[in-house]
This record gives structure tokens, sequence and C-alpha cells, in this order.
């Protein structure tokens, strides 16, 4: 990459600190290895994107993938919490793992929040901060100045500064390089292509590290935020933590190798891998949903008068694969008796799995399509 400076280390006194270069100019992409990775990316995006343009249902399997990254990318950060839990309401969580199911499900409504605030916010600092704000809102990092960027240094790893892996910028350069960054997004005369902006808008980000707590999230939050706010995704349907977190160690050494020896290109190789491979992933999630969706309509159909209820049930349990009598109700408005029949149709036909072992309260999963996502 001509014209790429990754910055300096400027000494703190006991300590050193990562100064980053500053990055709204223009950037010429020379490595045909990258260029080569960068086709491949996009074609395979366009794959994905195409579910978005053409299955007129898509927006009921979206909450799902959104809540498969919600527990990915929180347990980078160490949170427990996996699909199935995450699908279950507070009360149904053990007392000692609410903490992480709180998270998870901020993650959630971060992401719901920034998608639905890009129709009339720019991408920008703000919303980034107001995204940040909901992500830690009532959790562990409530006391970290939520939706505020830090008023003192942070670090990366080790169990004080001293010891530290990374350390990013003083506080006092946070506010230029956040705005140096929102130039760079909103920048129309930069002629580097939007996947190579977007890898290099999550490195930059996580080396500002603006915030005190929640950056890890909120760096891979952004990746399809701004692929959505750019229109190059119809919807938020990539996300990059499963292989992040699937390949963690080369994943932190390709960003320090950016800080260490500029080589800005071995992370552009190692993200662009990374969208060739979720968006294949995502492809093949997507297909199998849809064949899914074929069958369990075919099955439906036995069911005669009752069928029009069940396939309303079913809809909704594309968006949250769980339910209750007191649900079936809710969505269908028939009586209590033809609930529990209809639930009870719905098992024989393999549709629906009762999970709690209850007398009272049973609950029931649609298991064969939160599989798909476990």
């Amino acid at each position: 990459m001509k014209n790429f400076n990754s910055g300096k280390y400027i000494y703190q006194g006991y300590y050193r600190s990562f100064q980053p270069g500053l990055i709204n100019k223009q950037f010429q992409v020379e490595d045909m290895e990258v260029i080569q990775l960068l086709s491949r990316a996009d074609r395979e995006l366009g794959r994905l994107d195409m579910y978005s343009k053409y299955i007129p249902d898509i927006d009921l399997f979206i909450s799902m993938h959104v809540l498969k990254e919600a527990t990915r990318s929180s347990r980078i950060e160490g949170t427990q919490t996996n699909v199935d839990e995450a699908i279950l309401e507070r009360e149904d969580i053990p007392v000692e793992s609410r903490d992480d199911w709180d998270e998870v499900r901020n993650y959630i409504r971060a992401m719901e929040w920034a998608i639905n605030a890009l129709r009339h916010l720019p991408f920008s600092s703000r919303l980034i901060r107001e995204t940040h704000k909901i992500l830690l809102q009532g959790v562990r990092g409530e006391t970290k100045q939520p939706g505020d960027f830090r008023t003192s240094q942070n670090w990366i790893g080790g169990a004080a500064i001293s010891d530290a892996v990374f350390i990013p910028p003083v506080y006092s350069a946070v506010a230029k390089l956040m705005g140096d960054l929102e130039m760079f997004v909103n920048n129309e005369d930069i002629s580097l292509p939007e996947l190579l902006k977007t890898g290099l808008i999550h490195y930059q980000f996580e080396t500002i590290h603006p915030f005190l707590d929640g950056n890890g999230r909120i760096g891979r939050l952004i990746i399809p935020l701004y692929l959505v706010s750019k229109g190059i995704l119809q919807s938020p349907i990539l996300y990059l933590s499963e292989f992040f977190e699937k390949h963690r160690k080369l994943y932190y050494d390709n960003l320090m190798v950016v800080r260490e020896k500029n080589d800005l290109a071995q992370w552009f190789k190692f993200f662009l891998t990374g969208i060739i491979q979720t968006s294949e992933t995502g492809i093949k999630t997507f297909d199998s949903i849809m064949q899914l969706q074929k069958s369990t309509e075919k099955h439906i159909q036995s069911l005669g008068r009752r069928a029009v209820n069940a396939k309303i049930v079913v809809d909704s349990l594309y968006k949250k694969p769980i339910i209750d009598a007191e649900k079936v109700r809710e969505v269908t408005g028939i009586s209590f008796p033809s609930c529990y029949k209809l639930i009870s149709d719905l098992e024989k036909l393999g549709i629906l799995k009762e999970v709690t072992g209850n007398q009272r309260g049973r609950k029931y999963v649609f298991d064969r399509y939160l599989s798909l996502f476990r």
C-alpha cells in the first residue's frame, strides 16, 4: 500500500502508546494477491446479497443472523451465552449466567438500533457513540463512559499497563483520530475499493480503541453497518465474528503486523479471506433455510384447516425459534385448547421440540432451524 503510514510509538514515561497515522487520504494498492482476493470477495459478497434482493421474506431470517453474531462477538470478549440460551427470556436463564445473557441482548439491541438509525443518520462518530451507549447500558461496562470517548488511558492484554500487549493512543488524541476516521468514511473522492476501505476502517478503529470498554464488539459491529450504509449490502447479513473467533490469534497478530511493520496488505489478505469464507457460509445457511422452509410448508399442508394457523406460527419461529402456548395464542388468536392441539400437531410433524420437560409452562423450539445457527 503506497502512502500508508501505520503510525509510531510515543514514550509516556513508564510506558509507550501507539499513535496511529491519519488515513483520510488516497491510497494505491499494488499487491496482486490483495487484488485477486478482493475480486473473489466482491463476487461472494454479491452472491450473499442476492438473498436480500430476491427472497421476499428475508427479514424473517435476519433476526437469527443478528443473534448468532451477538453470541459470537460477545464470546470473543469472554461471555459464555450460546444461541440456545440467547433465544430464552431472562427469567429462564440461571442467575449466575444472566450478566453474559444481558451483554448478548444488548449487542442485539445495539445492532438493531444502528441499522434503523442509518435511515436518518450518516455513518459517523455520533452513530458509533450512540450504538456504544446502548451496548453498555445496564451491563458490566455501564460505569465506563457509555456513549463517550474515553478520557483516560486504556490498554489491551496484560494485568496492568506495564505488561500490556498493546497500548492505544493517549486519550487527548482520540477526538482528532476519530474525526479523521469519520472524514475517511464519508470522503467520496477516495478511490480505495469499498471492501478494502471497510477493512481499513475496522483496523483503524481497533487501533484507536476510542472507548474504555466495548471496543471489540463495536469494531466488529461497524463492519456490516458500513456495508449497509454504502448500499453494498441491502440487509445486515455479513458478520465476521465467527471467523475472527475461529482464527483469534491470527486476527490479533495481523492487526499487530500493520502497527509493527506497516504491512497493511497482510491485514487486507486476512480480512478479505474472512469476507470470502463468511459469505460462503452465509450462502450455505440461506440455502439450507430455503430447503427447510420448503419442506416445512409441505408438511404443514397435511394439517388441512389448521395449516393457515400453523404457517403463522412457523413464520414467527423464523424470527425467534422458541414458543409456548401463550405465544401461539398471541400470534394466531385461537383458543388455548386449539393452541395445544396445534402444538401437538407440529410436534408430531417434527417441527416443534419440547425443551423444558415440565408439565406446565412448556416451551418448544424449532430445532431443525435453530441447528443451522449453532
